[in-house]
């Protein structure tokens, strides 16, 4: 009795088509949002609980850590 083993490239297709699924919404739902760089926010931002707490001190709605190395706080509003 042989054993079918899926190869790679079919793992690979599936867990592509699952990151995609996964990213685009967020995708179409962030092209709506203008977004400012934090005034107030100082330092490197880890946390965005913090981030979108200043932010909101700023008349933003939301706010997020955004980038790689450094991290800053972005602040995001409707267009």
């Amino acid at each position: 009795m042989a054993r079918s083993v899926p190869s790679f490239s079919t793992i690979f297709v599936i867990l592509l088509l699952l990151v995609v699924t996964e990213v685009m919404p967020r995708m179409v739902a962030e092209a709506n949002n203008c977004k400012y760089e934090s005034n107030k926010f100082h330092g490197v931002c880890l946390s965005d609980t913090n981030c979108e707490s200043v932010c909101q001190t700023e008349g933003f709605p939301f706010g997020k850590c955004d980038g790689v190395l450094p991290r800053t706080c972005v602040c995001k509003k409707p267009c």
